[in-house]
């Protein structure tokens, strides 16, 4: 990665991205890309803005502009079940909301907002009347019948409810549908992957190798976390044995199927029979 710009790759801030960036720093492939940390909505808005060259984006945001990007195989935040930090959170049981609850989107991540929508709408016959809110419990439920909530905030809401009924969104998907949630991908915007093929080959081999380590020293990983975050070494490696960072056929299956019922809430085309279309260095075999 020796040219005059390191590549600039974004990095969610959220702790549910821990073990993709772990190995990074261990093997000292951070120092060959320029990372920007920032919340998924504002990475997804520099990824196709331009002003990053690789980086996660939130699944919403890259089946609208999937035209500009390539998917890179891995990393991915995913679920097969329960995620434990993408929730509805109400002050009453589900069957007990309104059927026009107020629901406030306290959510940085389009995607947890749309599928929140979705399971609300479309599984459970709600019509409810949204707004938008701080990404805090209290904010969110001030004056709403229930929130969506992601990351940290759901996290903590999840293993301290404080009298309220948390629904996790990524186990309501996979009973619905069957099939696995993902919520954020890594893409490349098409024009650099075609000016620097090899550089990308060399980030995509970074994060691959970062997950697998995270994986193998786990226990090392929980320990780092515990020191800063407020949940026990417990919490912490139930959550991360949960996420999935690979993109595999079941996932792939999943996005498909999360873009073509998006397509009804959103400015989002399905994605066509042979997508999504992902980056391959030189003419390689994708392999997810």
């Amino acid at each position: 990665m020796n040219i005059a710009r390191r590549p600039r790759v974004g990095h969610i801030a959220f702790l549910n991205c821990l073990p993709i960036y772990w190995g990074l720093a261990r093997t000292g492939a951070l120092l060959d890309v320029d990372l920007h940390r920032a919340p998924p909505d504002e990475l997804s808005r520099r990824l196709v803005a331009g002003d990053l060259d690789i980086g996660p984006i939130t699944l919403v945001e890259y089946l609208r502009h999937a035209d500009d990007l390539l998917l890179i195989p891995d990393p991915a935040v995913a679920a097969d079940g329960p995620v434990l930090s993408v929730n509805l959170v109400s002050k009453a049981p589900l069957d007990a909301i309104p059927a026009e609850p107020r629901v406030a989107l306290a959510s940085t991540s389009r995607t947890g907002v749309l599928l929140g929508r979705m399971l609300l709408e479309d599984r459970y016959g709600r019509k409810p009347a949204y707004t938008v809110t701080a990404p805090d419990l209290d904010s969110a439920l001030r004056d709403a019948d229930a929130a969506v909530l992601i990351g940290d905030e759901a996290l903590q809401v999840f293993h301290d409810p404080a009298g309220h009924h948390v629904l996790d969104l990524a186990a309501e998907w996979k009973d619905w549908t069957g099939l696995p949630m993902v919520f954020a991908v890594w893409a490349v915007r098409r024009d650099y992957a075609e000016a620097h093929p090899g550089l990308v080959k060399d980030v995509h081999l970074a994060f691959r190798d970062s997950v697998q380590r995270s994986r193998e020293e786990i226990d090392e990983v929980v320990a780092s976390a515990a020191r800063w975050e407020p949940f026990p070494p417990a919490a912490l490696a139930e959550y991360f044995e949960r996420l999935q960072f690979g993109l595999s056929e079941r996932h792939l299956a999943g996005l498909r199927e999360f873009a073509s019922r998006a397509s009804r809430y959103a400015d989002i085309d399905p994605l066509r029979a042979d997508g999504p279309e992902f980056f391959a260095a030189l003419g390689e075999a994708r392999e997810p």
